[in-house]
């Protein structure tokens, strides 16, 4: 057999040099096969829908084949874009396993997603309660809005807002605080109405939204403001910006109580009418089939001695 002088086999019979497509537009064409929209994979990536799509069609021009089509006002995968989505998801959980072997120099790290909010306001200071109950175990606490993929093992528990507590399946979940949500402003934006009496009083002013009007529809209609106009105002996504925003004095908020005691007390923040309202509540989520687990348990017991027993709901 010949051989070069470096001990090399001749180009003929060496394997070309991989060619992949840009990692960007693979990511978002993984994010969308498992979305199902451009606007979903959009959010997840924090990117316009526009950007989005811009990959996808770099995509299917770098490997030469259609992997969406139209399909009414969306687009939905093709045949090959099917089977290339799933070729895909196994790449990149080949690619997630092999980083999870090299963090934390072979020590597994406990992965926990949580809401900015409360990460910031009620768990951080507790946190080194949770690092001695595990042992010396890493933990990596991942303020987010984006819920994990635990199937990619993408966490290890989250801790999230919910209406209902539904999970998907194969998860299981437990709700730890039930909050009051309450109609938070700044002084001086109350001071600017001092008509503003009731929850019915609210519906003209400037209202502030986290991620959509839904939060202050459902709770016009737990307060018994049964007609409700379309309301309008910012979407600013995160709990934390819609506080500042309050603070600020942009308008009226909705926010958990656990996540403005201080304010409150304080006389940043006050309540703009007297309520009652609580709409779902903190829940722990994790595989079903971990629930039992030393460290799964150990954070659901971190969370009870953060939060009053009474608070606690078992779902």
């Amino acid at each position: 057999m010949f051989h070069t002088a470096a001990g090399i086999a001749p180009t003929s019979t060496v394997r070309m040099a991989r060619r992949l497509p840009p990692l960007l537009a693979l990511r978002a064409f993984d994010i969308f096969a498992r979305q199902g929209t451009v606007r979903a994979a959009a959010d997840e990536l924090a990117v316009s829908h526009t950007v989005v799509s811009r990959h996808i069609q770099n995509l299917e021009q770098s490997v030469g084949v259609k992997l969406v089509a139209k399909s009414g006002r969306g687009l939905s995968l093709t045949r090959e874009g099917i089977r290339f989505a799933a070729q895909l998801r196994r790449a990149f959980d080949l690619i997630a396993d092999a980083s999870n072997e090299l963090r934390n120099g072979g020590m597994e790290a406990v992965h926990i997603c949580c809401l900015a909010g409360l990460a910031s306001r009620r768990l951080l200071a507790r946190l080194p309660e949770l690092e001695e109950a595990l042992a010396g175990r890493e933990v990596i606490l991942q303020p987010t809005s984006t819920r994990p993929d635990f199937s990619r093992e993408e966490a290890d528990a989250e801790i999230m807002y919910l209406e209902d507590g539904s999970v998907a399946e194969g998860l299981r979940s437990e709700m730890f605080a039930r909050p009051r949500i309450l109609a938070i402003a700044s002084p001086e934006f109350k001071a600017r109405y001092p008509d503003v009496r009731s929850p019915a009083d609210l519906v003209g002013l400037p209202l502030i939204h986290e991620q959509s009007t839904g939060m202050w529809e459902a709770w016009l209609e737990e307060a018994g403001v049964a007609d409700q106009p379309r309301l309008r105002g910012p979407r600013l996504w995160q709990a934390h910006l819609t506080i500042e925003a309050a603070r600020l004095g942009r308008g009226v908020a909705l926010v958990s109580d656990l996540l403005v005691a201080d304010p409150l007390a304080n006389g940043e923040l006050v309540e703009m009418v007297d309520s009652n309202v609580t709409i779902g509540g903190y829940y722990f989520i994790a595989p079903a089939q971990k629930w039992n687990t030393p460290v799964i348990s150990a954070i659901r017991q971190w969370l009870r001695a953060i939060f009053p027993p009474e608070a606690t709901h078992n779902v």
